[in-house]
């Protein structure tokens, strides 16, 4: 790997690496600390033995990927996630043998390398790193016993307790020389338990109302909350301004609801895909697709990526990356120190002019200019025009550039901190820019893992972001753990209406596993996924709590998806007249006697008379009622929202409805409804078509006499 990479800065045995060609399907990772930690098995095996000529699969013991294997190496993929052994292969080691040789290269042998006095492992993360989390009794009995300390030469461990469990960690003492500390792999991060909750029950039992209370808790801790719980104003505003800050995000599901609407989807663009400048790049009339992500993934990435009050270790994922070639590597170094030394970059395209006036932010200035003093024949794509525009114009302040490397590697990655400026006395390349530096290694590090497309030959240009793989970017440039949720990150909310009415396996599809509170990210069993679209590596984090309602009335529990239910808390909400009571003693009412009516009578027969004629999933909730103020507004609630659902329920059967409000046939006294008896038309028997027919109708004025306070 030492070879491998003095061949990606120099070219050093470029006869054997090169004749493997481009990198494809199976990766070794590194046992040390690196850059770039993902290396080709193929040229890494070929250069060993001394080869240009290898399979790279598992297939035959003599493969690329099953030396690396058998010798205790870890085959990832290009993300550096683990690949499973197939389990056809008899000739790959497995169970205690391989775990042993792991945990000696990847955890013994590194400690003693840096000098470190012992080393702990720990069982969870050994597991996670051979992408066997749930195998941690074999972990713990391999690491427990004689072969592996006479394979690592170590003595006998000291263990925590339990014993085999994934969070046992085993102290092996490698060195007796003082002074020196324990070496541990860090743990994943501790994150906060997560709310999987699903509110349901009848229509009008508050739910909406218990969803922005939850949300708002979950956002700001029970003792910060508590005060909202009963000031609905105050605690929808709090609702809305965390909604504002991208914390809660609210989707209602339906019936053509689907994967690509809430994970993550294909879109329509426009136009030939573009890396540079769109007013520079040309179009065409065609279209692309492209992945576009979905409520879903858009709030998890967000709660990943939250850093909380911590100092930021994160770049901000919405400014886009130029890639800036400050001169040829090896016969312009003096040109590209220049700019690493000196914090600023520069360009060659452009001529002599003086691009600073404020007029040059047009493109079609800067042409015209081109045209009239240099070049008459010069079209937009000229890079005199093009790339000088994307220099001058299209790089704001605080946009990101990278130092290209030649094709495959970069060398510096930095924010721009000033705007265009023409240096006169400028030795070489007048047009400069100021130039944070972020990150800068004179050895460069591997384009691959964050830029998947080769850099092109221009001095300037903007890259794809489709294309940019910011958790690959960050661990170089920024933290190796960037990726991982920050113990400090804040909370946030997915907040799902009628999580009931859409096809649940069609919208969350593979992820519903993901869901579970110990298989987020940063948890113990944490899995990850890769999208079918983008084909990114996807998790969930510890730290979005996701809240569902769901209306009996619509479809019951027992109908729900299995595999939801499992993942879920359920949570009953019913009628609740004590509810009632206080929402209207807020505001200095009494329901049991509003102008004359006791309300709490009114509801509490109406759902008696409800569940004994349908079920109790169908009752009418008490919200319904916590807005009146008035005997007209309890008519209005009344004729307009619980006389047009029992219709809806009752499927248009109004004697049952009249049988609901106490109004028996209605033709003998009425409360809410009347009937009339219709006459026989001309031509049919009184008895032809078997009984009495009634014409059912709202009365104007309601009777509240058997509700009277």
């Amino acid at each position: 790997m030492d070879a491998y990479d003095s061949y990606r800065q120099s070219g050093e045995h470029a006869a054997i690496f090169e004749a493997f060609g481009e990198p494809r399907d199976h990766w070794v990772r590194s046992t040390r600390a690196r850059p770039g930690r993902v290396y080709p098995s193929k040229p890494i095996v070929g250069f060993l033995r001394g080869k240009t000529q290898l399979n790279g699969g598992w297939g035959q013991k003599a493969d690329a990927a099953a030396q690396l294997h058998n010798a205790g190496y870890i085959i990832v993929d290009a993300d550096d996630a683990p690949v499973t052994p197939p389990e056809r292969y008899e000739h790959l080691i497995r169970d205690a043998d391989r775990i042993r040789l792991c945990a000696r290269n990847y955890y013994v042998e590194p400690a003693r390398e840096n000098g470190a006095a012992d080393i702990a492992i720990r069982a969870g993360d050994l597991g996670r790193d051979m992408g066997l989390p749930s195998a941690f009794p074999a972990i713990c009995s391999a690491l427990g016993g004689e072969k592996f300390q006479k394979l690592a030469n170590v003595p006998a461990p000291s263990h925590t307790l339990p014993n085999p469990s994934s969070s046992t960690v085993f102290t092996y003492q490698l060195a007796s020389a003082e002074g020196h500390q324990a070496m541990t792999f860090e743990p994943m991060t501790a994150m906060p338990a997560t709310t999987n909750l699903i509110l349901y029950g009848p229509p009008g039992t508050g739910k909406t109302y218990v969803t922005a209370w939850e949300a708002v808790r979950l956002c700001l801790g029970e003792a910060a909350a508590e005060p909202l719980r009963d000031d609905r104003d105050a605690l929808m505003a709090e609702y809305r301004r965390l909604a504002g800050e991208g914390r809660i995000e609210f989707v209602t599901f339906h019936q053509s609801f689907a994967y690509e609407d809430f994970v993550e989807g294909l879109r329509p663009t426009t136009g030939v895909e573009q890396e540079g400048d769109d007013e520079a790049a040309s179009t065409s009339g065609g279209f692309s697709l492209k992945p576009h992500g979905g409520v879903f993934k858009i709030i998890s990435e967000r709660a990943r990526l939250d850093t909380g009050d911590a100092p930021a270790k994160r770049l901000d994922r919405s400014r886009p990356i130029y890639k800036i070639a400050l001169g040829q590597r090896g016969s312009q170094e003096d040109r590209i120190r220049e700019g690493l030394d000196g914090g600023l970059i520069h360009l060659g395209w452009g001529g002599d002019i003086d691009w600073s006036d404020e007029r040059f932010d047009d493109f079609e200035e800067i042409r015209k200019t081109w045209n009239d003093q240099k070049d008459p024949g010069a079209s937009g794509k000229d890079p005199n025009i093009e790339m000088l525009y994307a220099f001058r114009s299209g790089l704001q302040v605080g946009d990101y550039v990278v130092i290209s490397d030649g094709r495959d590697s970069y060398r510096a990655f930095g924010r721009v901190s000033s705007e265009y400026y023409f240096d006169a006395d400028a030795d070489f390349h007048p047009h400069r820019r100021s130039v944070e530096w972020i990150w800068r290694d004179d050895n460069g590090a591997e384009r691959a893992p964050f830029y998947a497309r080769n850099f092109r030959r221009q001095s300037a240009y903007r890259l794809d972001p489709d294309r940019i793989d910011w958790d690959a970017l960050e661990a170089v440039v920024m933290d190796p753990n960037a990726e991982r949720p920050v113990a400090g990150a804040r909370p946030h909310v997915l907040v799902i209406d009628e999580i009931n009415r859409a096809n649940i396996s069609k919208v969350f599809g593979e992820l519903i596993t993901l869901l579970e509170t110990d298989k987020r990210l940063g948890c113990e069993n944490e899995v990850r996924v890769r999208l079918p679209y983008s084909g990114t590596s996807f998790g969930v984090p510890a730290n979005l709590h996701i809240i569902g309602t769901m209306n009996t009335a619509d479809r019951s529990i027992a109908l729900l998806d299995t595999a939801l239910r499992r993942r879920f808390t359920f949570r009953e909400l019913m009628p609740d007249i004590e509810e009632l009571r206080r929402a209207l003693a807020a505001r200095g009412l009494d329901a049991a006697n509003l102008e004359g009516i006791d309300l709490c009578k009114l509801l509490h027969t109406i759902n008696e008379r409800i569940e004994y004629l349908f079920d109790r999933e169908h009752q009418i909730g008490h919200a319904y009622f916590t807005g009146c103020r008035s005997r007209a507004d309890v008519e209005d609630v009344m004729r307009q929202k619980v006389i047009p659902l029992l219709a809806e329920y009752f499927y248009e059967d109004w004697s049952k409805v009249a049988a609901v409000l106490g109004d028996g046939d209605g033709t003998n006294g009425s409360h809410f409804l009347e009937a009339r008896r219709l006459a026989a038309p001309a031509g049919f028997a009184d008895d032809e078509l078997g009984g009495d027919k009634l014409r059912w109708s709202v009365k104007a004025h309601f009777d509240f006499s058997d509700f009277a306070a």
